[in-house]
């Protein structure tokens, strides 16, 4: 077993090698083969490469190619549109030069014309020249007179022409601006009047104090009438009892004395108790409540306008005029009146309407202590409002506003105004209707007194008298006169408060008759 086992190893290690030359030729014929398909299949890629590469070599030349024609085509059809430009721009320049050379030629062709008839007028002128001064001489020697002799005549007639058309258009605008104002003031009147809605009050002399019965008289009078006559004295008033059942009468012209103889009296008929001690008690109370209402009184009236910072006797004052009257008006409804219109007007012509209004309050401010001092009520207001600072347009104002002192002031007229229009409304003051008709008539008599007036009406409360004049007897000159003539006769024949405008009217006509 051994030795054949040794047997089998040896034909194993015999067989060996020669098994390994086996395989190794088999696997070296095999790699050749391999090498030999993998060389084809190279050459066949490498040939495919080739063939793409040259193809795609073709396809870009062609496209380059493509692109380059493109590119020269739009690079001609730019250069052709540019040189197609210019060529018309050339010919564009080529025109315009030969304009302006014809141009050029034209105009020296004139400025040699010019030249030529400058020197024809030069010679012209000359002649003319000549001519003119042998015309002058010829002038001279007929009119005698000089150059300037002539031109002095000459300017003193255009002169006199000028001064005579000036004259008329001064006359024309003069009247156009009459007319224009008058329309103007009686549209802002008219619209104050209408806007300005003021109480009017008018005052009495006396006063009534109602009675809880009629046994209150017999303990008014007293015993032997000595509770009557301390009120008499205390107060100065009448006392008047008669047979009117439950109440007496205050009569006395001072408004303040009647006030405080009513407080005075009504706080006794309350308390009972009347004697002559109690009775001096009561009208002292009644005297300080009267004051404190005066001062009151003038404080609602500044706010009522709407006037502040006045002085605080100046308010004082303006209180005390509750109880002063004017014809019969209340000064200081008046007063107030005369602000708002005032300051109404004062608003549509454009002025100061704080200052028109305090002005207006202020103008009759000498009313509440003229029966104590001295002089007329426009004096005394004056210095009333210098003593107390108070603006020189409103000093002016209440100086001017019955025109005894000449306004400054747009204010100051408008003062005037309101002052007028309050006093003129009908039953702001008291008058009876036959004496308020019996001044009328005398009016309207007075004035168809005078020759050459064919009527005449009496308007505004009596304020106005318009004449109606025959114009074949009272020319224009005349009426000048008239008017003044029938001024000084109702001055003289008749009494009125503020004054009455005298309107002579003056009418031509001419009628014919087409037939």
């Amino acid at each position: 077993m051994t030795y054949v086992l040794i047997v089998v190893i040896l034909v194993l290690l015999a067989a060996l090698p020669i098994t390994w030359r086996a395989a190794i030729a088999n696997k070296t014929k095999q790699d050749a083969i391999k090498i030999g398909t993998a060389e084809e299949k190279a050459r066949s890629i490498i040939d495919e490469a080739i063939k793409t590469a040259e193809t795609k070599k073709r396809e870009a030349l062609l496209e380059v190619k493509e692109q380059s024609l493109a590119a020269k085509n739009e690079v001609d059809r730019e250069i052709k549109d540019r040189r197609a430009e210019i060529s018309k721009q050339e010919r564009r320049i080529q025109s315009k030069e030969d304009a302006l050379d014809r141009k050029t030629d034209a105009m020296e062709k004139r400025e040699a014309d010019f030249a030529a008839k400058e020197t024809e007028l030069k010679k012209k002128q000359k002649k003319v020249d000549q001519l003119y001064d042998e015309a002058m001489a010829e002038l001279q020697k007929v009119s005698g007179m000089t150059t300037d002799e002539a031109k002095e005549y000459l300017y003193k007639k255009v002169q006199d022409d000028v001064k005579v058309d000036v004259a008329k258009l001064y006359r024309e605008l003069v009247e156009q601006a009459k007319t224009d104002a008058d329309k103007k003031a009686k549209e802002i009147v008219v619209n104050s009047i209408q806007r300005c809605a003021v109480d009017h009050v008018s005052e009495s002399t006396i006063s009534v104090v109602q009675l809880p019965n009629d046994e209150m008289k017999g303990r008014i009078i007293g015993r032997e009438g000595r509770n009557i006559r301390t009120i008499e004295t205390m107060t100065g008033v009448d006392l008047i009892i008669d047979d009117t059942p439950e109440a007496v009468v205050l009569s006395g012209f001072d408004p303040v004395r009647r006030e405080i103889a009513r407080i005075a009296l009504e706080k006794l008929i309350v308390d009972g108790r009347i004697h002559p001690a109690r009775i001096e008690e009561m009208v002292e109370k009644a005297r300080k409540e009267v004051e404190v209402r005066m001062r009151e009184d003038g404080e609602a009236a500044s706010f009522e306008v709407g006037v502040h910072n006045l002085h605080p006797e100046l308010i004082k004052l303006l209180g005390r005029m509750r109880y002063r009257t004017s014809y019969g008006q209340n000064a200081l409804k008046h007063s107030i009146e005369v602000a708002e219109l005032t300051g109404l007007m004062a608003a549509e012509c454009g002025c100061d309407i704080r200052l028109a209004k305090r002005a207006g309050l202020l103008h009759d401010i000498g009313k509440s202590i003229d029966h104590e001092v001295e002089g007329s009520h426009i004096q005394i207001g004056a210095d009333l409002c210098r003593k107390y600072k108070e603006n020189n347009t409103v000093i002016n104002a209440v100086e001017s506003h019955h025109g005894d002192v000449e306004p400054t002031s747009l204010i100051a007229c408008l003062v005037q105004a309101a002052d007028a229009i309050s006093a003129a409304r009908p039953g702001a003051r008291r008058e009876t209707l036959d004496t308020y008709t019996n001044r009328l008539k005398q009016l309207e008599d007075i004035t168809n007194g005078f020759k050459g007036v064919e009527k005449s009406y009496a308007i505004q409360a009596g304020r106005e008298v318009r004449i109606m004049v025959i114009p074949d007897q009272v020319n224009d000159s005349e009426m000048v006169l008239l008017a003044r003539d029938i001024a000084k006769e109702i001055e003289a024949q008749l009494e009125y408060p503020g004054q009455i405008k005298v309107s002579v009217i003056r009418e031509s006509r001419a009628i014919d008759y087409a037939k």
